[in-house]
């Protein structure tokens, strides 16, 4: 499976293609940032936004997209820049019909480092330990983006037959209703 992963943001929106499956080595196929100037127009940095992930869709062609689920913080005008790119990002992939899965950063720091509490500099350090690299990715927002795509790697099998048991389920009870 091939997964880009996305940690959105306005200024520095996260990338990462990882390649692999549940229980094998997996490997980093390209990482980098989608940045925008801080003091342009928000609908040009939403097209700047567009424009990147599209380059990467393009490039990576990836099976799925995971991108990290917006949650709420003090500073409303960062989860709302958060937000947007988020957006742009499931946009881009919808438009393809390529699938996009969302998980929280605390599922994502949970799944790569053991920790839901997990600080940047442990991700970092997870994500070049499970990817057999050199050194972690930077900035923290490549790294997150790494991340995201082996969370998404790793749960995604489990996820799959919860769904098809859930959907099973509703067709039984359909039946007998």
């Amino acid at each position: 499976m091939r997964v880009l992963g996305v940690d959105p943001g306005l200024t520095r929106c996260g990338v990462g293609v990882v390649e692999g499956v549940a229980g094998r080595p997996l490997t980093m196929v390209g990482v980098g940032v989608v940045r925008t100037p801080a003091d342009a127009e928000l609908g040009h940095r939403l097209v700047e936004i567009e424009r990147g992930i599209e380059r990467w869709l393009d490039e990576y062609r990836p099976e799925c997209v995971a991108v990290e689920r917006v949650f709420s913080q003090h500073n409303v005008r960062t989860v709302m820049g958060t937000a947007q790119a988020s957006a742009v990002a499931m946009l881009c992939a919808a438009r393809r019909g390529i699938p996009v899965a969302l998980h929280t950063p605390s599922e994502v720091k949970a799944a790569v480092t053991g920790s839901g509490r997990a600080d940047k500099a442990q991700v970092g350090a997870m994500v070049t330990r499970l990817l057999r690299l050199d050194a972690p990715p930077k900035p923290a927002d490549a790294a997150d983006a790494l991340a995201l795509a082996i969370c998404h790697i790793w749960r995604a099998p489990a996820q799959n037959r919860l769904q098809r048991a859930v959907a099973a389920h509703r067709t039984l009870k359909g039946r007998t209703a």
